[in-house]
């Protein structure tokens, strides 16, 4: 820090000092008067009580507080509000002095019934809320997801789609942050939500265009996922038990499938402390097959390996959490988490490639058949991950309403697990072609620390500023053998062999000033970040040993601005400019064999996507209870990673990934909430957007585009206060890709939820993915090309009509408080 910087630090915070001496202060806070959650960007508005005039408003933080400065002796009323709540007047108080301080305490908003559409007969709340910088989704509707994890929550928010393989997109991409009760989660979103009981899950925050205040990570935005959280002293208990029932379609798998787990919290408040323990085992495998045909060209000569056979999951996640917050007084806390588990997902792929040959010449006329051969190919890829992940947290309230939030988070993660790959004779097995073995060591130490502080507010608005410092290593060992048949020795293979060790430090700092007034609220912001990258690699007979570094220091503006027309619509607008950081298993460039006909490979010199987000959008509530949204937004992608085939021989393609040129991606957001009953509510959304990627790789130039559309329907009809069905809808169009294009993927679902015991036993029967042997419900076809070269289509086939039992026991009605840190850096890798 420069002697400069301190000097100007110092002058502003005696100006702070200065100001609270000589005007008056009013403070509070505003929370939901049932859940009891902060509410954050709620408005305090102050009105002078002589004519009702407004004196001046402001937004509260995310603890709801808010803190009103520079007020003049008189009386005065404050109102409190936000979307989707009925608005509070305080009772009149009076400001009689310089200098004082005048605190309203707790001020507690009531869900609007109208607005939120709730009947307490019901129990029913609004699907979403429309928030200044985010769309905020309740997790109370989707009851097809119990007894599941986050990510069969995620199934039901628009713009999130989730193909058969697990894979999560927002808006399209794959590329945003997660974030657990507002933090930074820099792991696979996939594997972190997969672990997480959906049962734990009270909302899920959208975040398209988010603020400097956030890590810039991720092209597409950011997903806040919220815990539940309670108020009350007592103790909190809840069972989770979950069982699927036998499959009823037949893949002709080698083992059948096993699905069932279970998970408790347990949750004591008392006073000043708070502990959380939990514990999850979830079994979830999926049976499946897969149908492919790849073609090659090399020398004038056409190889085609049409296959088809099994590919199959077997996962098993199991895992252990401690929390313990300690709040001495209404000023300080301290949090200190642990997190420990184990992951396993063993991926099955028995193929049967039946009419393997070779045919020239390439382009038709006279052909001859070179060979004619057929061969099984015995496939099974175990990836593990052992991990120990434990954060300590300490905030400070100050008198003045300013705060200071510090967060520091370590992380120990063994990714790892070995590939088996065989290829026999067929129909005879015994006969062994080649066998080959491939396992990979990969150690990772992550840490993670975060300065925030928000300052008092000024007349200007809000202002916020802080620090955050990540260090990444990643090693990793990657060992590939092949059977000597002659021997049967095990003997390494050079070109798939290496030592690599990834190493990232991130160093970055921002400012942020929120402003709130009666018709406006409007936020900028700018961050500043500096990336130090080395990547260092080595075979293992030492002809490679490189160091690849890239450095840059980029500038991160936002904005974001809403104007309110009136109490039913709202006219929103915002910018946010974001990265897309590199992962190691993207950048190894040693090949790695995932299965016979497949290579895959990263680059070492692959640079991070830099985004631009643009979007404007509105919100009409309706008098009825309907509401109704919008928003268009633009991204544009420079340095667009993308993964591309080329031929590595005539029966292998060798899968990389590339900097590929740009992305842009101009798309209509829509949702909508309305009743045609009183008991049956409904909630549509659909993103539409044209995605289209202009560039080159490996010579060849990369000009295609697409029209792509997704749309979630939940639609749930209560039979009475303890019982209600609901079906649920996901669908995702055809895509392009770099150098071919994705089919469509639906998925229709319905579950039946009863509960028993005032409410203490709840009961779920769901049917996923529904096909009766008349849809093509959990197939997606992908397929790539490259003229003259390669072409290839791969049919998956997912399990469908999968039945599940889910049960439910809290043990008392006291809200869950339990909060649990999450993993920074592994699962990322995972």
């Amino acid at each position: 820090m420069t002697d400069k910087f301190q000097l100007k630090t110092g002058f502003l915070l005696l100006f702070l000092l200065i100001t609270n001496l000589v005007s008056a202060q009013v403070t509070g806070k505003i929370i939901d008067s049932k859940a009891q959650n902060a509410i954050e960007y709620g408005t305090a508005a102050l009105y002078k009580v002589k004519d009702s005039t407004l004196v001046t408003g402001v937004i509260t933080d995310a603890e709801g507080r808010f803190h009103i400065d520079n007020i003049k002796k008189g009386n005065y009323y404050l109102e409190a509000s936000f979307i989707g709540y009925e608005k509070l007047l305080t009772p009149v108080f009076k400001v009689l002095k310089n200098g004082e301080l005048v605190e309203l305490g707790t001020l507690l908003l009531n869900p609007s019934l109208e607005l939120l559409n709730e009947v307490v007969i019901q129990g029913t709340t609004s699907a979403v809320i429309n928030k200044v910088d985010r769309q905020v989704f309740s997790t109370k509707n989707f009851q097809n997801a119990e007894g599941g994890n986050g990510v069969d929550i995620l199934r039901n928010v628009p713009s999130v789609n989730i193909n058969g393989d697990g894979s999560i997109a927002l808006r399209g991409s794959t590329s945003f942050t997660l974030l657990l009760n507002g933090k930074p989660i820099q792991s696979s979103a996939t594997q972190i939500l997969g672990q997480l009981p959906a049962n734990a899950i009270e909302r899920v925050e959208v975040i398209t265009a988010p603020s400097a205040k956030y890590d810039p990570e991720g092209k597409s935005g950011i997903l806040n996922i919220i815990t539940k959280k309670g108020a009350a002293n007592g103790a909190f208990t809840q069972i989770n038990l979950k069982l699927g029932l036998p499959s009823i379609e037949d893949y002709d798998n080698e083992d059948p499938a096993g699905r069932y787990g279970g998970d408790f919290i347990y949750n004591l408040r008392k006073d000043k402390w708070n502990i959380s323990l939990g514990a999850s085992y979830q079994r979830n495998d999926k049976s499946g097959r897969r149908e492919g045909d790849v073609s090659t060209i090399i020398n004038d000569t056409l190889t085609r390996f049409p296959s088809d056979g099994e590919r199959s999951f077997d996962e098993i996640n199991y895992s252990g959490r401690l929390n313990l917050d300690y709040t001495p007084n209404d000023y300080d806390s301290f949090s200190l988490g642990v997190y420990a588990g184990k992951r396993s997902k063993d991926r099955r792929a028995n193929i049967l490639y039946y009419d393997n040959h070779a045919i020239t010449p390439a382009d038709g006329g006279e052909q001859d058949r070179v060979y004619t051969f057929q061969y099984w190919n015995d496939n099974l890829r175990i990836r593990k991950s052992d991990f120990v992940v434990a954060s300590f947290d300490y905030s400070h309230t100050f008198l003045n309403d300013s705060q200071l939030s510090t967060s520091l988070l370590y992380e120990y993660t063994f990714l790892g697990g070995p590939t088996t790959n065989e290829n026999l004779g067929y129909p005879d097995r015994s006969i062994i072609f080649q066998e080959e073995f491939n396992t990979n060591d990969n150690p990772l130490n992550g840490v993670r620390f975060q300065a925030d502080y928000t300052f008092k507010p000024l007349d200007i608005g809000q202002i916020s500023a802080g620090y955050q410092y990540r260090n990444l290593d990643h090693k990793g060992d990657f060992i590939y053998e092949r059977k000597d048949l002659n021997t049967g020795d095990f003997i390494l293979v050079p070109e798939f062999s290496s030592t690599v060790d990834l190493t990232r430090v991130i160093n970055s700092g921002y400012v942020q000033l929120d402003k709130s007034t009666e018709k406006f609220d409007y936020s900028v912001g700018l961050r500043l970040e500096g990336m130090n990258r080395d990547l260092y690699l080595k075979d293992k007979v030492g002809v490679v040993d490189t160091t690849y570094t890239y450095d840059f220091v980029k500038l991160y503006p936002s904005a974001s601005v809403q104007y309110k027309i009136n109490d039913d619509l709202k006219l929103k607008a915002a910018y946010s400019r974001r990265v897309e950081r590199t992962t190691s298993f993207k950048m190894n460039p040693f090949p790695e064999r995932e299965h016979s006909e497949t290579l895959e490979q990263g680059d070492p010199t692959l640079k991070p996507e830099f985004i631009d987000l643009v979007e404007v959008g509105v919100v009409k509530d309706f008098e009825n209870g309907t509401s109704l949204y919008g928003t268009a937004y633009y991204r544009d992608v420079k340095n667009l990673v993308n993964r591309v085939n080329t031929v590595y021989n005539d029966t292998i393609l060798n899968r990389i990934y590339s900097n590929v040129g740009k992305g842009k991606s101009l798309g209509l957001e829509l949702g909508s909430e309305f009743k045609i009953t009183e008991s049956w509510n409904n909630f549509v959304g659909a993103n539409l957007y044209n995605f289209a990627i202009d560039g080159a790789y490996n010579g060849n130039p990369i000009d295609t585009s697409s029209f792509v559309y997704s749309l979630n329907i939940n639609s749930t009809y209560s039979f009475s206060e303890t019982a209600s069905l609901q079906f649920n809808f996901n669908y995702l169009s055809d895509r392009v890709t770099a150098q071919g294009e994705d089919s469509q993927f639906y998925s229709p679902n319905l579950s039946f939820k009863k509960s028993f015991l005032n409410n203490q036993l709840v009961a779920t029967l769901q049917w996923q993915n529904i096909d009766m042997g008349l849809l093509d419900t959990n197939e997606q076809r992908i397929t790539t090309w490259q003229e003259g070269s390669f072409y290839t289509t791969t049919n998956y086939v997912y399990e469908v009509d999968m039945v599940f039992l889910n049960l439910t026991y809290s043990f008392n009605k006291r809200k869950n408080e339990s909060k649990f840190i999450e993993s920074e850096f592994g699962k990322r890798e995972f």
